[in-house]
């Protein structure tokens, strides 16, 4: 399952992952299930149609990726493979990095990091910031939703209703 929240500029996607490595680091073969959160752009596009016209919606570059996923040898609840990704350059991640405070309590530790949008896109090196504040404000605002989609697609992970598959654009 992909939601998709958009705040005018910005948007968090959150989707239920499966997942196989074809070049896995040592230690970390095996399929990975659970979720991934992205801090995405929301790309402006030419104005289509009349004023009534449904408009084109793209969000695409990627800022932040945060993966709350475990082996699927080791099972719900192991965290073994929590991570997150602070650099994404042209929408490729950079190295995994393992905190032990994503590990630990990786909600928490994703409300924190998404609390400050603008520390993570001027992190991220984005052009115009001040272009950004009312979308951040936004992201501030609905922080609370956005965080019970992610805890509850973790636990219906976890219960086995979703990730039970390899996800298509993986």
């Amino acid at each position: 399952m992909l939601s998709v929240f958009c705040f005018d500029r910005l948007a968090v996607t959150v989707r239920d992952l499966y997942f196989v490595d074809p070049d896995p680091a040592p230690g970390q073969e095996g399929p990975e299930r659970g979720v991934r959160v992205e801090l995405r752009l929301v790309e402006a596009q030419p104005w289509r149609g009349s004023i009534y016209a449904s408009q084109r919606i793209v969000v695409d570059t990627s800022l932040l990726r945060v993966d709350l996923l475990e082996s699927v040898e080791r099972g719900p609840g192991s965290r073994d493979r929590v991570h997150h990704h602070p650099v994404v350059t042209d929408n490729e991640p950079g190295e995994r990095v393992f905190d032990r405070a994503l590990t630990g309590d990786p909600v928490s530790w994703l409300r924190d990091r998404l609390a400050d949008p603008m520390a993570l896109l001027s992190a991220a090196g984005v052009a115009d910031l001040p272009g950004y504040q009312e979308s951040a404000a936004e992201l501030t605002h609905s922080l609370p939703q956005v965080v019970d989609a992610v805890s509850t697609s973790l636990e219906r992970v976890r219960a086995g209703e979703l990730a039970l598959t390899r996800t298509r654009g993986t």
